[in-house]
């Protein structure tokens, strides 16, 4: 293992086997993989943590995923957040000292008339109230809607391919297009974007499949990459899979970490909520996301309830734990310099 950490420090490329080897670490070189990526982490960003807000503005969807509690099939009740109340979550993200707002919808067929013409409302209408970053995970938008969504204010573009496994992918996105989830990234790419793409663990994917998402991201060149473990949900047909512990997705945010040094990789609550977060940031995470203010009446999209309601997935809880471990939430400008460098390695668009 010391061997391969070595060949990673100096440049050269891993091999599939050395990624299986990593992921394959037993529990003593676990916690060296740990100390491995926090070094190389806080070499790069320091002691800054960065903060993404969550705003699960539409819980309506046209897909009918496996494993996705708002998939369309399922007997829910469902929301659509007005402009204005958006356009407030935003403001109180601000307020609050979050760096992003992270804009997320189900693939919802009202958003996607007459070309994307609500998804940009919202989008320029929080650009026009808040001065931070803006993520938008809209799901697989029309290849036209990209420049358009560059144009309206969008900073960042988040589209997860959860596995590169084609069999696997296609019991999970039922009616789905394997190539598109691919091809979008691409276009925001073109349009000037930053991109995330993300694995899913704990799904019934091999050691190799783990492996060869964790070598592809570093090819597509998404500035932004991460993992997060599967949890079976209520009314879903993947309801009965045994849900799988978190340490998969732990090795993959170290061995991601390790790879790509400079790589923004989340932390999330949405899975194992606060209880969780630390031992993200442990494994080499440089971002909290999934922030939610409570009584917003605002669902969570891997858990849709956890932590909300209870403040702690608050803006202050988040920060209260962040300084009690020695970190310290990015503020606004860092972030932005951050991903304007980023930016200008894109080609300055």
């Amino acid at each position: 293992m010391q061997k391969i950490l070595d060949k990673s420090a100096a440049g050269e490329e891993l091999t599939l086997k050395d990624v299986v080897r990593l992921f394959s670490a037993d529990p003593e070189e676990r916690e060296f993989l740990f100390e491995t990526a926090r070094k190389i982490r806080d070499r790069e960003f320091g002691d800054k943590i960065f903060t993404y807000g969550f705003v699960y503005f539409s819980t309506y969807c046209r897909n009918d995923c496996s494993f996705c509690y708002f998939r369309r099939t399922s007997d829910l009740e469902r929301y659509r957040k007005s402009v204005d109340e958006i356009v407030e979550l935003s403001k109180n993200l601000r307020d609050a000292g979050i760096n992003l707002v992270d804009l997320t919808m189900g693939e919802d067929p009202m958003m996607y008339k007459d070309g994307c013409a609500r998804l940009l409302e919202i989008i320029r209408a929080v650009r026009e109230a808040v001065d931070i970053g803006i993520m938008v995970s809209p799901g697989a938008v029309p290849k036209e809607v990209f420049p358009e969504m560059r144009e309206a204010g969008a900073d960042f573009y988040a589209c997860y391919q959860e596995t590169y496994n084609f069999d696997l992918f296609k019991k999970l996105r039922l009616e789905q297009d394997y190539q598109t989830r691919i091809d979008v990234r691409r276009w925001a790419k073109e349009a000037g974007m930053l991109t995330e793409d993300g694995m899913m663990t704990g799904l019934g994917e091999t050691l190799e499949d783990r492996a060869d998402f964790v070598m592809r991201m570093g090819p597509q060149g998404c500035e932004q990459i991460r993992a997060m473990t599967f949890v079976p949900q209520d009314g879903t047909p993947m309801s009965e899979l045994k849900a799988p512990d978190s340490t998969a997705e732990l090795l993959a945010i170290a061995i991601m970490r390790i790879m790509y040094p400079d790589k923004i990789i989340p932390a999330t609550l949405d899975v194992e909520g606060i209880s969780g977060m630390v031992d993200r940031i442990n494994a080499g995470a440089n971002l909290i996301t999934s922030i939610v203010p409570p009584n917003k009446k605002l669902a969570g999209v891997a858990q849709h309830e956890l932590d909300i309601d209870n403040g702690h997935r608050s803006v202050e809880y988040v920060f209260k734990i962040l300084r009690d471990i020695g970190k310290r939430p990015a503020t606004n400008e860092e972030f932005r310099e951050m991903i304007e460098g980023k930016r200008k390695e894109l080609g300055g668009c």
